[in-house]
């Protein structure tokens, strides 16, 4: 079972595929009119076509197609203003994409291509390692481990020569330090994660993370350190903190700080999309990582972060998708709207 430091659910996105030509068209026409002006207007974003960001504050792309931006559009035709408003507050921001179990070569070059086109970077997840989330509401992964080298090869061929960062494997090696993944498995996780990197790293315009928990969970952070050496932290471009957890970035920041000293002072991202009024304090673990009520929107995507080690803030869980079938919400990966609303409506303006 998860203990009190998790709270990271989520399922493969399969459900979500969009095919290149689809992705692209949309972008053509919505992603590349927007300035890269930082003082340019930022405009209310349009039922299905939210605007790209200023590369100069944000070059990730911002999926016209995405969830958020369909159910701005239906609660529109719905004349449901207000809340579609609220929901456009995430509808505007790049988010992540998941990448999901079939066919990843067509779901990495149709999010990439497009990206490309609008002048931006795809943010992507890879999230398939063998024996993932330890049997919990997430479970499921790669059959086994060359399986997994199969599926890591389309999705690398898929990404190809353009730009995208890269979250690779939430939850593999903080599950391994926190004793959820047995030992047999371990040997077999730290050579595929340090195959994938390798395999990332050598695209040309390819950035890549590997996920190392976060600030509540595999404490001190000394202990992961270790677990990023094995995984191949040397030659990938630096961690990721936070992902689809909800600590502050203020605590982010000290625990990276800390685990960056002791692994070369690689740089990190950290998740900010739910962390805009931190974590539960209080409740059961279940309450505390599993659709937590109360929460936030955190800190916009951006590479502007004030700090020298953190690359970017990023949101890497897709606001507004639940965590699991707890407290009312549909399975892990499901949008739910009620909760997407209150993360918007609690968020600062």
């Amino acid at each position: 079972m998860y203990g009190s430091h998790t709270g990271h659910t989520r399922r493969a996105r399969t459900a979500l595929i969009r095919t290149a030509t689809a992705v692209g068209a949309l972008t053509l026409l919505a992603g590349c009119s927007s300035s890269d002006d930082e003082a340019a207007p930022r405009p209310e974003p349009s039922a299905a076509s939210p605007s790209q960001i200023p590369r100069a504050q944000s070059p990730f792309w911002v999926n016209p197609n995405g969830t958020a931006a369909q159910q701005v559009s239906r609660l529109r035709k719905d004349g449901k203003e207000q809340d579609a408003r609220l929901i456009g507050r995430i509808a505007q921001q790049p988010v992540a994409e998941w990448i999901g179990v079939d066919d990843p070569e067509s779901q990495t070059r149709g999010f990439t291509e497009a990206a490309d086109r609008a002048d931006r970077d795809a943010l992507l997840v890879l999230y398939n390692i063998p024996h993932r989330d330890c049997g919990q509401y997430s479970q499921g992964g790669a059959a086994d481990g060359d399986s997994y080298r199969a599926w890591l090869d389309r999705a690398a061929s898929g990404i190809g020569d353009r730009s995208a960062t890269v979250i690779l494997e939430p939850d593999a090696l903080p599950h391994m330090e926190d004793g959820c993944t047995p030992q047999q498995f371990h040997e077999e996780r730290y050579a595929l994660l340090k195959e994938a990197v390798h395999k990332l790293k050598a695209l040309p315009r390819t950035k890549v993370y590997l996920d190392a928990g976060n600030p509540s969970w595999v404490t001190p952070a000394d202990r992961m350190a270790e677990p990023l050496r094995r995984a191949g932290i040397d030659r990938a471009d630096g961690f990721a903190l936070n992902v689809s957890n909800f600590q502050t970035t203020r605590a982010s920041k000290e625990y990276g700080h800390t685990l960056s000293a002791l692994v070369g002072y690689k740089h990190f991202v950290i998740d900010t999309s739910r962390n805009g009024n931190g974590p539960l304090s209080d409740g059961d673990h279940e309450k505390a990582w599993c659709n937590p009520s109360g929460r936030a929107l955190g800190e916009p995507p951006t590479t502007r972060t004030g700090d020298k080690l953190v690359d970017a803030y990023l949101w890497v869980k897709r606001p507004g998708e639940s965590d699991g079938a707890c407290k009312g919400g549909p399975d892990a990966g499901e949008w739910w709207e009620t909760y997407a609303l209150e993360l918007a409506r609690n968020a600062r303006s």
